[in-house]
Formats: C-alpha cells, structure tokens, sequence
C-alpha cells in the first residue's frame, strides 16, 4: 500500500528511544523527512543517522520556551511540519499518593503541557495547507492503570481527552488526532519496568517477563517496528477518515472492550 505520504515532514519527540525510534524509521522508509528530536544528544543523533534525509535535535520538552526555535530550525531544513508524533518519556514509577507536588508539576510540564504547546505551535501551518497529522503515543495505563505508574497513569490520562477533543476541533481543516498506545513492547523502558517489578516482587526478571508473557494473547512482547508501522499508517493519507481515536498495540493484552 501506498500511503501517500513521501516528502513530507515529520517530527517525531523522543526518537532517541525504542518507540520513538521505531517510528522515526517507519516513517523515514516511506519516503518522510523526519526530525528526530530527544533530549538525548547522542540517541537523537543516531536515530537520524539511520534516517534517510533526517536531522537530529537536543530537545528538553520541559523547556517550553526552546519550541518556537527548534520549530523554526525544522522548517528551515526540511521544511513546515505536516506530521507531528508526540511521544514523552515516561516518568518514574511511583504510587498515585504521597509524591511531592513538585515532582507532579514537573512532569506535568515535560508530559503534558510540552505536547499542547508544540502542537499548538505546528497547528497554523497544518490548517494552511489543510492537511496534518497529530498522533500522541500514550500507554495501556490509559485504559487499564498499570500499578506503581501512578503519575504515568494520570497524566497520560489527560492527553487522551485533549486529543479526543482537538480532533472535533481540526476536522474540517483536513487534520487528524489520534492516540496510540503500547502495550508490552520490547523496549529499554520495557525492561527498566521489569526490573524495577522484579526488584519488587523479589522475583528474578526472566520471572517477571514470563508472567507478563502469559497476560498476552499472542504470546510475546512486540516488535518496536511493529509499534512505529501503526503510526506510520495513521500519519498515512489512506487514514484520513479515521480521528479521534484509541489504537491500542497490545497482542490483545487489555482486556476491556
């Protein structure tokens, strides 16, 4: 299938990962002039080097005031962004009580408000040629809250009622905004959890993996690639009916409706 989408730009945060990686080269092997942007200077930086015509940057989502720059800086390379891939870092495992309000807010700006914020700022140029993409990767904790990820399970919480709401509002000038979500996936943040589950649950981590392994219907943990090619066809043009939704990439994991 051809998704219609080579020349165009993307800008995919938090490319120096397993998932924002995954998607950066999805992306790039259709033809997209990719950003990949990660606070990570050497990550993002190597995930470019795989792209085909991408460019890295060094890119704290905390500071809100570097996004007017970093957009200019991508408009002036590869031109105004028509796919944006909103993709934060998670943060620590904690419980959903007793976190210092410092830290909430701290990680409310680098989740949260980082994606509205840049978002609002592709938004016009998106609306100019009436096409764009918005696609925010969130986590199965969205829909099934995963213990000891209480902030994780709250703020990315909100993004889903953001999206679903900016959706309604960008329709009609031709933009999506969907949410894509992880379930187990083979990535380091994956294994971090595991380890942390394991240290936990005094169990050994092969132990925790074979667990998590047996909630999951098709019997594994998934590939990145096949994370980063679900977004890349929803950033396709064959996807522009579908907005305003949740797609889940679990192996059947969650089990709700």
């Amino acid at each position: 299938m051809d998704l219609g989408i080579a020349g165009k730009t993307a800008l995919v945060l938090g490319a120096g990962g397993g998932l924002g990686g995954a998607i950066a080269r999805s992306l790039s092997r259709e033809g997209v002039k990719v950003a990949a942007a990660d606070l990570d200077a050497k990550a993002a930086e190597a995930t470019a080097a795989a792209l085909a015509g991408g460019m890295a940057l060094t890119w704290d989502l905390a500071d809100l005031g570097s996004i007017d720059g970093h957009v200019k800086s991508i408009e002036s390379k590869l031109g105004a962004i028509d796919i944006l891939v909103n993709n934060t870092g998670g943060p620590p495992p904690t419980t959903a009580s007793g976190q210092d309000p410092a830290v909430w807010l701290k990680q409310f700006q680098a989740m949260v408000l980082s994606v509205i914020a840049i978002t609002d700022r592709v938004l016009p140029g998106m609306k100019a040629k009436k096409w764009g993409r918005i696609i925010t990767s969130t986590s199965s904790g969205v829909i099934a809250p995963i213990p000891n990820l209480g902030i994780s399970n709250a703020l990315r919480s909100s993004l889903v009622g953001w999206s679903k709401t900016l959706s309604r509002e960008v329709a009609k000038d031709g933009i999506t905004a969907n949410i894509v979500l992880p379930g187990r996936i083979a990535t380091d943040r994956i294994q971090q959890l595991d380890e942390a589950r394991a240290k936990r649950e005094s169990k050994t981590v092969d132990q925790v993996r074979a667990d998590s392994i047996a909630t999951i219907p098709v019997g594994r943990y998934g590939e990145p690639e096949e994370y980063g090619d679900v977004v890349a066809f929803l950033a396709s043009v064959p996807a522009a009916y579908l907005t305003g939704s949740v797609i889940r990439v679990d192996g059947g994991l969650i089990p709700s409706i």
